[in-house]
């Protein structure tokens, strides 16, 4: 159990030059179809504290995009929400590992514009732009009143000159650099920089998912559950906060595991069909899934409100990056 679920755990851690000149590319990129998750050997490793290496890692020439799905590449190279990505289901399907050398003495900021020519090379992608009205979950204050405590002190922006300290890591995320601290059977704390910080991991003994905000922004807070409500999957709404709150908070939630693996499985990981946890069939309730806002799962719902939000059906006019066309597979290296 402790395996399966803390490898969950380290998988939900994981989120241009003048027109003159030369579109900016990698040197050498390689790209192959991720390998299936091992969610054992993930949690043994995290036990051991090693952190396995999903998501975006920068460092110095050499860039890697790890289990990554098309539209999660999108998402960094063009500097777009998921929810901004207009496209067919399977961008979400497969995922991908991408190995990439930069070339010397270019800035880590370029690495977006090179990511970008390498889904047009080798994905055949094209895109355009546009602004639409769009499906979304606001996040909106509910009728007693938020229920928040405000923390003491504010965060502070990630300093990448900082040294990492024992056990931590860095990731590049859409809004800039994360740092990663595992802790015990899976748990975790990530710093977002000035959106916050949250830690998550499994309450010992029980059958619940536990995530702690601190200092964290009503916008981290949204950024945090879509995270979660999403779980990588293709038909999650984004939540968006539509609360007026501007002050940092401290913010402690608890999540029905089974409403967890049940998300996780809808968005293609494999989660054995009889992980602790999980209704006999693989199977939670679909019918209290389909009845909240945006299919969501019914224990996210009531934990939202029991801090005084709730989620509602919204529509806001945001860009879209609309997909024309692109290869579900790339071209040979």
């Amino acid at each position: 159990m402790r395996r399966t679920l803390a490898g969950l755990a380290c998988v939900l851690a994981l989120v241009g030059g003048a027109s003159a000149q030369t579109t900016p590319s990698f040197e050498v990129a390689v790209i192959k179809p991720s390998a299936p998750l091992d969610m054992a050997k993930l949690a043994a490793d995290m036990q051991a504290g090693k952190m396995p290496k999903l998501g975006v890692h920068i460092d110095g020439s050499r860039a890697e995009y790890i289990y990554l799905s098309l539209k999660d590449l999108m998402v960094m190279a063009y500097g777009v929400k998921p929810y901004q990505i207009t496209g067919p289901d399977w961008l979400a399907k497969q995922r991908f590992d991408v190995v990439a050398k930069m070339p010397d003495g270019a800035k880590k900021d370029a690495a977006p514009k090179m990511l970008q020519a390498l889904l047009e090379e080798r994905f055949h992608l094209v895109v355009h732009r546009n602004k639409a009205e769009h499906p979304v979950l606001g996040l909106v204050v509910g009728k007693g009143g938020p229920k928040l405590k405000e923390s003491a002190e504010k965060p502070v922006a990630i300093d990448e000159n900082t040294p990492l300290k024992p056990g931590e890591m860095t990731q590049e995320g859409p809004d800039g650099p994360v740092r990663v601290t595992v802790g015990k059977a899976g748990s975790a704390t990530v710093n977002m920089g000035s959106k916050g910080m949250m830690s998550y991991g499994v309450t010992p003994g029980t059958q619940t998912f536990h995530l702690e905000g601190k200092m964290i922004t009503m916008s981290g807070f949204a950024d945090m559950l879509t995270q979660f409500m999403q779980m990588g999957g293709p038909g999650g709404r984004q939540i968006v906060d539509m609360t007026g709150l501007t002050g940092f908070y401290e913010i402690a939630m608890d999540f029905s595991i089974a409403d967890l693996l049940q998300m996780a499985r809808a968005a293609g990981m494999d989660i054995p069909a009889g992980a602790p946890g999980a209704a006999p069939g693989g199977n939670t309730s679909a019918a209290d899934a389909a009845s909240e806002p945006g299919g969501s799962s019914s224990t996210v719902t009531a934990a939202v409100q029991a801090v005084g939000l709730k989620l509602e059906n919204r529509k806001a006019m945001v860009e879209q990056l609309i997909v024309d066309s692109a290869d579900k597979m790339p071209t040979a290296n």
